[in-house]
């Protein structure tokens, strides 16, 4: 967050005045010396954000795979410089090589519009299939529709960024009760996903709650949830039908349309009791 002299309308007055802006930043993520992407990312919890990208994009599927994470400040971005496993960075390297000279449909870099919406690596991968085995298994765990709606008061007074600056997204983890036990903020909302699954990642288990999201639920969004191993997504703003679908498929539950006193259940809506 910086700081910039403006000016400002106000009842037909313009006055001198300073406000305050977020931060957008390029991010590039570098594997064991091989840079894999550029994002642009606000300039926090970036640790949390490198594991959170790593881990929803199926470069890896666990964290202890991620030995450390140096952050290298340059004249035009950061860089994050991530020393992996050998064995994901040989199959990153595979991927990189099978991208080269084919037309992709520009998703996470997928090559074919099949891996675009499908969980990354779920039949390679031990790990994935015990997270999406205990989202489709946690229908048995429940929340209150009033919990969802305690988080909906309180989100907002927690989000720093967002009330110093306007721009803002966040994605939060809520327990069962409805309170907010962790929280990340990003000008992007899928970086804001990844950072707090990052942050979750390195948590202790967290078995009752839901995610919350102050965006829109998008497709990728519903993945990065489900690809976690988590089974409830509640957004304020509306889904995409083919998060919907998706929400659907994966055995995720997927809340829209959060406001006072009300919010719309769109999938697997046994989980959600009055």
């Amino acid at each position: 967050m910086s700081e910039v002299n403006v000016k400002r309308w106000r009842d037909g007055v313009i006055t001198e005045a300073k406000d305050k802006i977020a931060e957008e930043t390029p991010i590039a993520l570098i594997y064991n010396g091989i840079s894999h992407a550029v994002m642009l990312a606000t300039p926090q919890d970036l640790e949390d954000f490198a594991l959170g990208f790593s881990l929803s994009e199926g470069i890896l599927q666990d964290k202890s795979e991620l030995y450390d994470v140096e952050i290298v400040v340059q004249e035009h971005g950061i860089e994050l410089r991530l020393d992996v496993a050998t064995e994901c960075f040989v199959k990153l390297k595979e991927k990189r090589r099978n991208l080269v000279g084919r037309t992709g449909c520009g998703l996470c870099g997928a090559e074919s519009l099949e891996q675009a919406l499908r969980l990354p690596n779920i039949g390679e991968s031990s790990a994935m299939q015990a997270n999406i085995h205990a989202v489709n298994k946690a229908s048995v765990n429940t929340i209150k529709a009033s919990s969802i709606q305690v988080a909906f008061h309180v989100i907002q007074a927690k989000q720093v960024l967002q009330q110093a600056t306007g721009a803002t997204h966040a994605c939060a983890w809520v327990n069962a009760d409805g309170e907010v036990q962790l929280l990340r903020e990003d000008v992007g909302r899928h970086n804001a996903m990844d950072k707090l699954m990052g942050a979750l990642a390195t948590q202790p288990t967290h078995e009752n709650g839901f995610v919350l999201t102050s965006s829109r639920a998008s497709v990728e969004m519903v993945q990065k949830v489900a690809v976690a191993g988590y089974n409830i997504l509640a957004a304020i703003s509306a889904p995409t039908g083919l998060a919907v679908r998706i929400a659907e498929a994966y055995g995720v539950t997927l809340v829209g349309f959060l406001r006072e006193q009300q919010f719309v259940i769109y999938t697997h809506s046994d989980r959600i009791k009055p």
